[in-house]
């Protein structure tokens, strides 16, 4: 797989059904490897490890409707109450973020309702706190602490 800008560490990999597996410490199961779980696996790591952000509080891939369409989001980081804190758009490597990105999280907190939102390829990285009514995004220069 890809040298991501992420801290390393050694995920529980295996190959069966001649596909290679990744271990999902949330979901407490094995995923079928792609670039963007590589992604979504380094950067639960980095949130968990580096910024100690809880495990019990993260959702993957969970459903939420958008204009009556089933969408999933990549990561979702509640709060201790609960509420969506932080929500999280991973991307494959090769992919360049580029504004549609941005929208896709957006359009997608607009249902969550998250303070902050995130996008990623494992290369370059983004946080925003999202906008209140009638304010544009505010860009941050590193992810907040856990409240």
């Amino acid at each position: 797989m890809y040298k991501l800008n992420l801290p390393t560490y050694e995920p529980t990999l295996k190959k069966e059904q001649g596909k290679v597996w990744i271990f999902d410490v949330i979901r407490k199961k094995y995923i079928v490897l792609t670039p963007e779980e590589w992604v979504r696996q380094h950067f639960i790591n980095f949130l968990v490890t580096e910024m100690k952000y809880p495990k019990s509080l993260f959702r993957i891939e969970g459903s939420l409707t958008y204009n009556k369409l089933q969408k999933r989001s990549d990561i979702l980081v509640f709060d201790r109450t609960g509420k969506s804190w932080m929500l999280i758009e991973c991307k494959s490597p090769t992919i360049k973020l580029n504004q549609k990105a941005f929208n896709q999280v957006a359009v997608y907190n607009m249902t969550l309702g998250a303070k902050y939102l995130a996008v990623t390829n494992g290369m370059a990285h983004f946080c925003f706190e999202a906008a209140s009514p009638g304010n544009e995004p505010k860009a941050l220069q590193s992810f907040p602490q856990f409240e």
